[in-house]
């Protein structure tokens, strides 16, 4: 990965991340401070509290992604350490797909007129578990280059001893 590309995507995470954060704080001062039009319903409470834990879902994937980017410019992203950070990505994924599971079942009594709103609701948050699968399977492509690597360093091992 050229400088340019990792200088690029850092940029972007860190404009993406600060927007969520300052985002994050306007909706936990919006919860604490109870001046909303609703009056402190039910489900707008409700969904701020999911909004913030879904914003914190995508900060753990930037925080990962980081982490992955650091490794690939050292070029150590071929190692063990590395699945720490693409499980974080996995496991903010599938937390994803649960909040907006949460955000469909709060969102669902009010669509009762229109229950195909809650369906389509209900395969988007099966589409994010589908992602949470990819992301599975290229973490186990990671997993087989990683034992790769470490085959060929022992053979080079072996290969040197014999030389």
């Amino acid at each position: 990965m050229g400088k340019l590309t990792v200088r690029a995507l850092r940029a972007v995470l860190v404009v993406v991340f600060t927007g969520s954060v300052l985002v994050q704080g306007l909706m936990v001062w919006a919860l604490v401070g109870g001046k909303d039009q609703e009056g402190g319903s039910l489900p707008l409470t409700a969904m701020r509290v999911i909004t913030i834990l879904g914003i914190g879902t995508a900060q753990v994937v930037m925080g990962c992604v980081w982490r992955l980017v650091a490794m690939v410019r050292r070029g150590t992203v071929f190692s063990h350490a590395a699945f720490r950070y693409v499980d974080g990505i996995i496991g903010a994924i599938v937390a994803a797909a649960l909040v907006w599971f949460a955000v469909t079942a709060v969102n669902a009594p009010g669509q009762r007129d229109d229950p195909g709103v809650t369906g389509i609701m209900a395969g988007i948050g099966l589409a994010v578990l589908g992602v949470a699968l990819i992301v599975l399977v290229l973490r186990t492509l990671l997993a087989q280059a990683v034992a790769r690597d470490g085959e060929a360093a022992r053979m080079q091992a072996e290969l040197d001893q014999v030389i």
